[in-house]
């Protein structure tokens, strides 16, 4: 299939290629600590989110497509190898640390805005002081108790100067314990050459064109619309995006590929192109209704790559997820902290887990299937099999489920 060859692909081949690009489908492709980088250089990040009600959202997303993956991995490459970084992404996130120059543009937004925070810059240099003659520091280290303004509440001004300094890329968090961060000098901890590379976008436009990119690659295919898949992106608007993307498939980048029962086109990458044509001659997995011993079941974690754009996957899988951990409990339909539940190529239902602690257990609360979908004997072995694996993941043996 040559470049510029209209593709025209059924929904089928859409969630095949989806999950065969994020290796959700088959074997497992990726394997060990190696297997992060590789994932992580695909997708260019992670979401990274604090909250840990099963595992928190980077481990979740990357235990599900890694055999036997441990939390330690994750851990030792961003704080002891420091092959990747935790910072501003999609959100946060979590990518290379060889990319840290395209990020610019972001970190300078957090300087101008934090300019006027006369209470912060009055204590800047006391916390460098410290750093240049001390590793790592936390906010407990430093006795700034005054109560500042800060993003979401007031908190002590130890606090908000040491975030100010992170956030504009001074600092870098060296190592956490629990749920405390500990920031170092990033001339210290940074390596040489990433620190001192040029930006590598001479224009916002540029910068724009390459997160388009990025953003197309994390997810696997996009449209060109409104999309959570473009969170993040600095001052990004509408006419940016549509700018970025006619240099996109202007300089053959991305291509565009009709999927039947969809209106917009999508974009892949060029680079996609062998993908799309293996998934179009290739024999598919298992229908889900079979109940295949070939169908894998995963546990998908809430802002995982492939499900940032919410819409997109409710056009190619029939599947309507919104993560309720914001949503009053009295309104929400499913719970606090639910995964979607992959089975095969299909979304066929999702999972409420919990870790209790107290009783030192990982608990199955509730399950919901979608309408049509019967949870047979051998999807009931794999998930007897998956929620071991979920709970070792978790640092238990004991598991608490009812279900069957």
């Amino acid at each position: 299939m040559e470049t510029g060859t209209q593709i025209k692909i059924s929904k089928e081949d859409a969630r095949h290629f989806l999950l065969k690009k994020h290796g959700l489908i088959g074997s497992p492709i990726f394997n060990g600590k190696k297997g992060i980088m590789d994932f992580i250089h695909q997708v260019g990040c992670i979401q990274f989110d604090p909250i840990d009600a099963c595992g928190k959202n980077a481990d979740l997303v990357l235990q599900s497509r890694i055999e036997g993956y441990q939390k330690e991995w994750l851990y030792e490459l961003l704080y002891e190898e420091r092959q990747l970084i935790d910072h501003f992404d999609k959100n946060m996130a979590i990518y290379p640390i060889e990319d840290w120059g395209y990020f610019t543009w972001i970190r300078e937004h957090f300087a101008s805005r934090h300019e006027e925070k006369s209470e912060i810059k009055e204590v800047e240099s006391q916390i460098k002081s410290y750093l240049n003659e001390n590793d790592f520091a936390c906010s407990k280290d430093f006795d700034l108790d005054e109560k500042v303004s800060w993003y979401w509440s007031d908190t002590r001004l130890s606090r908000a100067a040491l975030e100010s300094l992170y956030y504009r890329g001074e600092l870098l968090i060296h190592h956490k314990r629990g749920t405390i961060k500990y920031y170092g000098l990033i001339e210290k901890w940074m390596p040489s050459d990433v620190l001192s590379a040029n930006p590598p976008h001479l224009t916002i436009d540029d910068y724009y064109v390459w997160a388009v990119l990025r953003r197309i690659r994390a997810v696997g295919m996009l449209w060109n619309g409104p999309s959570d898949a473009w969170l993040g992106i600095h001052k990004f608007k509408a006419g940016n995006r549509k700018n970025a993307f006619e240099m996109l498939v202007k300089t053959n980048q991305i291509v565009p590929i009709e999927v039947d029962g969809i209106k917009e086109p999508l974009y892949i990458d060029t680079f996609d192109i062998p993908l799309i044509e293996s998934v179009l001659t290739s024999p598919k997995e298992s229908a889900v209704v079979t109940n295949s011993m070939k169908n894998r079941l995963e546990f998908i974690a809430p802002l995982d790559n492939l499900i940032w754009d919410r819409k997109l996957i409710s056009a190619i899988f029939d599947f309507e997820y919104k993560w309720e951990i914001y949503t009053p409990e009295v309104q929400r339909k499913y719970g606090y902290y639910v995964l979607p539940l992959l089975y095969g190529s299909q979304f066929v239902g999702r999972v409420e887990i919990v870790k209790n602690k107290k009783l030192n257990r990982m608990e199955v609360l509730n399950i919901w299937y979608e309408q049509g979908f019967k949870p047979k004997g051998e999807f009931k072995k794999a998930f007897r099999k998956k929620i071991k694996s979920f709970a070792k993941f978790n640092g238990f043996n004991e598991i608490m489920f009812e279900g069957f």
